[in-house]
């Protein structure tokens, strides 16, 4: 099990003050992490649109990460939301 830090970016950064989770991921590629943040969502907020985790991008400090990359090694990660705008 991997602990992993997510920053929370848009109408994901509206779950909770410190716009910080916690999530305890089974396994180790960014989409194991979509994964149990989706069912962390889902248990926590079930109100939340969870759905928007589908079209949302993970990024560490330098780049954005495919679901079948490996997490980074400090364990802390970014989720973001698609925008839209001109």
């Amino acid at each position: 099990m991997n602990m992993i830090q997510v920053q929370l970016f848009g109408a994901f950064s509206e779950l909770v003050p410190e716009r910080v989770l916690e999530v305890e991921v089974d396994g180790d590629s960014v989409a194991d992490l979509r994964r149990a943040l989706h069912e962390q969502l889902t248990q926590r907020w079930p109100a939340f649109r969870s759905g928007l985790l589908a079209y949302s991008a993970f990024a560490d400090e330098q780049r954005v990460l495919r679901d079948s990359e490996p997490l980074p090694g400090d364990g802390r990660v970014a989720v973001l939301p698609p925008v839209s705008g001109g």
